[in-house]
């Protein structure tokens, strides 16, 4: 994905918890349904303005066998079959565009509506990985539009998890302030997302659902971010 589509995105984290198609799981822009075979979603776009497009990534290759916009034309850039899917045109504020794929068991892990190459409106996502990705962008560009306000919440974030994380500065046998500031202040995104997974190898964690459950206590980040 090109850097400049997500700038903003960071961590939306209650759009999705799984990859399971039920609607207790799908953001509240999205509704889907099965119908046979097919796999059904509505994708609506209730960002507060017109969009110019749309990005749609499955857990598998699928086809989309039909789509139905309400509202303006969403055209795909490439063919019908594949993984990624980037669709382009225009679609009115609280129009909806209807995606009909095969096979019924495939589902996103990842959507996102677009204005030109800027990202608009919360993400979908359902992936540790995505998290961490998104995570690295988000950072780089809080830090370079107003890196005081980053400090501020890592500060605040610090302090509210001050119990927790000096255990786990135990356990890891490093101090995460000491050594998390310096990539943040001064990583490209791509060393921010590494630091992150890197954390989360040696926490053992490999389910987006054992972040939001989790004991830190993410708030301040939240707040900054915009979540």
């Amino acid at each position: 994905m090109i850097r400049t589509k997500y700038l903003w995105i960071v961590v939306c984290l209650i759009a999705s918890l799984s990859v399971t198609t039920s609607a207790a799981v799908v953001a509240p822009w999205i509704d889907m349904y099965v119908a046979g075979d097919t796999s059904v979603w509505l994708f609506n776009n209730i960002t507060g303005t017109d969009i110019t497009g749309i990005q749609v990534e499955f857990d598998q290759e699928v086809t989309i066998v039909n789509r139905v916009e309400f509202g303006g034309a969403l055209t795909p850039l490439g063919p019908l079959t594949g993984t990624t899917f980037t669709l382009v045109g225009g679609l009115v504020n609280n129009g909806t565009l209807q995606l009909d794929w095969q096979p019924a068991t495939a589902v996103p892990t990842f959507a996102v509506w677009l204005s030109g190459e800027r990202a608009v409106g919360k993400p979908f996502f359902t992936t540790l990985t995505k998290l961490g990705y998104l995570f690295g962008q988000g950072i780089v560009h809080v830090r370079e539009t107003d890196p005081a306000a980053l400090a501020a919440a890592f500060e605040q974030f610090f302090a509210d998890n001050a119990a927790y994380l000096e255990g786990l500065s135990e356990s890891l046998g490093m101090s995460l302030a000491d050594s998390l500031m310096p990539i943040i202040m001064a990583s490209p995104a791509e060393g921010i997302e590494n630091f992150f997974n890197t954390i989360m190898g040696m926490l053992g964690v490999t389910e987006l659902t054992e972040v939001v459950a989790g004991e830190v206590n993410f708030g301040a980040l939240f707040a900054l971010l915009g979540i």
